[in-house]
């Protein structure tokens, strides 16, 4: 039997403060009309006083390892994607960590903006396969409001905060991750980034975007590596139950539906909901829907996400 990941639970977690695009509007020349015409978003969810992208990780965790019927001692490998981390050192995976009362276990994080859940769920899984540990908490979280620009609309519209996360452990059997594949073109650096860093400006920065290059190469690239995960997985678009794509936008997720043939009920969408929430985005929104029963075992999902880098991939596994 062939040794995989398997996903043994998953949850998620939102900040208190739920924020309409008519109270957006009241502080930024915007609309709903405009907002949900162009993205599809209608709410996100922003992080107020006291909570943080380790709250909100360390939230989402507790409700995995509760579906996943595992106490916290029992995990030996943390790996959290974000861009948003609580400090620029140590990785917020160790502040997790401590919340969680764990005294030791392999903790750090991964950045690669809104495809940092899949780089994550890779390199756990390689981690787990390879023997290095045994059961994994993997975490997307965000707290993308803390880099906005609240004077750019093209921007400050699109994003919120929250915070997925998944058990993995390894196991022999048919159920589990079948294939990953990720990539990165830092040639296209300008297209979506943050104009700040400890290293450059020693500040923070916030978000800046060049939305009509994003959502071309979204396309492209989305359609390409689904095809690319699901040959290198021995399947077909036929064999799909459900996509749990990134929450970019309403628009990249129906074009890039369309471009693989995907008919639009089989597509997990939240971003209506969230927006964009980054790295937490996929977990988010396949929690949602495990828990709503439209993900069932057995069935095959893929996972497909593109952020900042350019960064991109796409994961397919049988849960």
């Amino acid at each position: 039997m062939t040794l995989r990941s398997v996903i043994k639970g998953s949850g998620s977690a939102l900040p208190k403060r739920c924020v309409s695009n008519d109270e957006l509007a009241q502080k930024v020349d915007t609309s709903d009309d405009w907002i949900v015409e162009r993205t599809g978003i209608r709410q996100r969810y922003l992080a107020g006083e006291g909570e943080t992208t380790s709250t909100l990780a360390t939230e989402a965790s507790l409700k995995a390892l509760e579906a996943a019927g595992i106490a916290a001692s029992d995990i030996d490998l943390i790996v959290l994607a974000t861009c948003t981390p609580d400090q620029t050192f140590p990785a917020t995976a160790t502040t997790v960590q401590a919340n969680l009362g764990i005294d030791d276990c392999i903790a750090f994080d991964v950045a690669a903006v809104c495809t940092g859940f899949l780089y994550a769920l890779s390199v756990a899984d390689s981690m787990l396969r390879g023997g290095n540990a045994k059961r994994a908490l993997v975490i997307g979280a965000e707290t993308m409001s803390r880099i906005l620009d609240w004077e750019d609309r093209a921007t400050c519209v699109l994003f919120g905060d929250g915070a997925g996360a998944i058990v993995l452990e390894a196991e022999e059997g048919e159920a589990g991750l079948l294939d990953t594949r990720l990539h990165a073109q830092g040639k296209h650096n300008d297209l979506l980034y943050v104009d700040g860093g400890p290293s450059s400006t020693q500040t923070v920065g916030t978000i800046k975007m060049r939305g009509r290059e994003v959502f071309r190469h979204a396309v492209v690239n989305l359609a390409g590596v689904l095809k690319e995960t699901l040959e290198g997985a021995g399947l077909t678009p036929e064999d799909v139950d459900w996509v749990v794509p990134h929450q970019a936008n309403q628009r990249i997720l129906d074009a890039t539906a369309k471009k693989l043939g995907l008919p639009d009920e089989m597509v997990v969408i939240t971003v209506h909901k969230h927006a964009n929430t980054s790295a937490a985005s996929v977990p988010l929104a396949f929690d949602e829907a495990v828990r709503d029963g439209r993900i069932q075992r057995g069935q095959v999902i893929v996972m497909e996400a593109m952020g900042g880098g350019l960064t991109w991939g796409a994961a397919v596994l049988r849960y």
